[in-house]
């Protein structure tokens, strides 16, 4: 339908509503009895520019209205000014609204910029952005000590997070802290420069927080937090090593911590010594006895070395009464580990190397090794392990 037009100074509206229609040259045209679509709507409503005297408001000026919030919130106030007095001559040149909101901008501004010049006399705008930058390099990486367990948002320690939440050890977590490492100012390094570093730190520097390796289950794996490149520019220069479920949104119970803090004195001391073997052990050759025959002798001779070192600490060490018996048969299985790798670094050919091979390893998770671990009141259960001969395709799992 229709709408008249308001009554003008000569157009009273009757009783019934209705405007009397206009007379003389400028009465407005006639409308269809149906309305027609809405760009035909104001086409025809509009036949003159400023139809029945009322003319359309200029727009506001958008750099007034950014003048007037940097104004306002007191965000780089010099900007705030300059945004003020392009907005007032921009304003008088198209004819636009905003004057008002420009003034404010600008003046607003300029207070802004009193207040920097004299907090800069007198240090305080210094001492300021030391506390922004200080609150940002604390929010830049997780406030995550040793020991600590938490949760992440989306429940995995994979991808990119940007909190966690402390929570017990008790219960059920995705991840718990065994250490951190500083990194060095300077340029940010590479993802692949931050992976190296956590790949060869962070497993090092799990044997310090879990000193028993039969004690972390097989699910439990080692991830990490590292710096982006955004946290770098904050300030974050640390790699959070992190105990973690193989599943990606599995969880753990119960800390993992092993270590001086947990340990009595003879489980620390049995433990110790287990960590100087294993090292040792760890340094066996990629290549096979029958490929590389010296390197293998040489490193037999090496084990040989550590387990005469390690069970003259085991029978000097004095063991508490219960479990005194159990820790001695275990230096005597440990000395006879140490005659086959004697002989294995004596070995002429590939084949006797395997034969003493397999026998000085008898020790490490045998029945006195059991036994032992059991009267110290530590985990009895071995880890799985793989590892080939070099004789085909045999794996064995302990």
């Amino acid at each position: 339908m229709s709408i008249p037009p308001p009554p003008g100074p000569h157009q009273p509206q009757d009783p019934q509503g209705q405007y009397p229609a206009p007379q003389g040259p400028y009465a407005p045209p006639s409308f269809p009895q149906q309305p027609p679509s809405f760009p035909q709507q104001q086409a025809a409503w509009h036949p003159y520019p400023y139809p029945y005297g009322y003319p359309p408001q200029p727009p506001v000026n958008g750099v007034a209205i950014a003048a007037l919030v940097f104004g306002v919130l007191c965000l780089l106030p010099a900007i705030g000014l300059v945004l003020g007095v392009i907005a007032l001559v921009q304003i008088k040149r198209k004819g636009q609204r905003g004057k008002g909101m420009a003034v404010a901008g600008t003046v607003l501004s300029s207070v802004g910029v009193l207040l920097w010049a004299v907090s800069l006399g007198t240090g305080a705008a210094s001492s300021f952005w030391e506390g922004v930058k200080e609150g940002a390099r604390d929010g830049a990486s997780f406030s995550l000590d040793k020991g600590d367990c938490f949760d992440t948002p989306s429940g995995s320690l994979q991808g990119v997070t940007y909190d966690v939440d402390d929570v017990p050890c008790s219960g059920e977590h995705d991840g718990e802290v065994f250490g951190t490492i500083v990194l060095p100012d300077g340029g940010f390094p590479n993802d692949d420069r931050l992976t190296e570093i956590a790949d060869e730190k962070c497993y090092a520097l799990q044997g310090d927080y879990a000193l028993d390796a039969w004690a972390v289950p097989d699910h439990v794996d080692v991830y990490y937090f590292s710096p982006t490149s955004q946290s770098w520019r904050l300030g974050d220069r640390e790699i959070t090593c992190v105990f973690g479920n193989t599943d990606e949104h599995g969880s753990l119970t119960g800390s993992l911590r092993n270590d001086g803090t947990t340990l009595g004195a003879d489980q620390l001391a049995y433990l110790e010594a287990v960590r100087a073997i294993d090292a040792v052990l760890e340094t066996e050759p990629e290549a096979y006895p029958e490929d590389d025959l010296p390197g293998n002798r040489a490193w037999a001779d090496d084990v040989h070395e550590v387990l005469g070192e390690q069970t003259g600490v085991l029978r000097e060490h004095a063991w508490r009464p219960d479990a005194e018996r159990s820790l001695t048969a275990l230096v005597k299985e440990l000395e006879k580990a140490r005659a086959h790798w004697e002989k294995a670094g004596a070995a002429t050919d590939a084949d006797t190397f395997y034969v003493h091979y397999d026998e000085g390893y008898g020790f490490y998770d045998g029945e006195e090794t059991v036994t032992a671990r059991e009267a110290l009141g530590l985990d009895t259960s071995p880890p799985s392990y793989d590892y080939d001969d070099g004789s085909g395709d045999r794996t064995e799992e302990a």
